[in-house]
């Protein structure tokens, strides 16, 4: 049986929408065909509300010969004009996006900076230890920038907290790998 799907342009006014009925059923089933009532509306709905929409009809189920095909009639409106209160979320929500987005661009950038140090100094065959004092200030503004990203809201606290550990981790692998730092080791009982 053939499937019934098309869509027709609604008229801005309109009081009734007939959907061609057939002239006996014994012709209608034979060619996939199903007498449609007309649609009425009432006239508390507003013509406007549909300006912009359209009207589909679907044949659903009704494959095996058992049952008859049933069709869905779909009335889609033109969608509303946002609300005021609406449009301001979205402008909010945009500025705190951009915000956010730089926030977060930074933290990368300060990130990337101190492990990219802490890597250039571990491969280092004749590192000093004074050097760790330069990659200790860069650290300390990282951590300044996330913990601000975290305060406002742009990072999870939990978050924060994990990018804060792998800086210090890497800053400690480097430490141990030239010998700068020996770790206690734990008592035993």
């Amino acid at each position: 049986m053939a499937s019934l799907s098309s869509c027709f342009a609604l008229p801005g006014k309109f009081k009734t929408l007939s959907l061609n009925p057939s002239s006996s059923s014994s012709s209608s089933s034979s060619h996939g065909r199903v007498a449609f009532n007309s649609l009425g509306f009432s006239a508390t709905i507003s013509a406007d509300a549909f300006a912009g929409g359209r009207l589909s009809v679907m044949s659903v189920g009704g494959g095996g010969g058992r049952c008859p095909p049933r069709f869905c009639v779909v009335c889609e409106a033109a969608p509303a004009k946002r609300a005021d209160s609406a449009a301001k979320r979205a402008r909010q929500a945009e500025k705190r996006r951009v915000y956010n987005k730089a926030r977060k661009s930074e933290i990368r950038t300060r990130m990337k900076k101190v492990l990219e140090e802490l890597d250039g100094l571990r491969k280092k065959p004749d590192a000093q230890a004074e050097e760790i004092l330069q990659i200790e200030k860069l650290i300390a503004e990282a951590y300044s920038v996330i913990d601000k990203a975290v305060k406002v809201g742009t990072l999870h606290r939990n978050t924060g907290a994990r990018r804060k550990s792998r800086l210090a981790r890497r800053k400690k692998a480097v430490e141990i790998h030239h010998g700068w730092y020996t770790p206690a080791q734990a008592a035993t009982a």
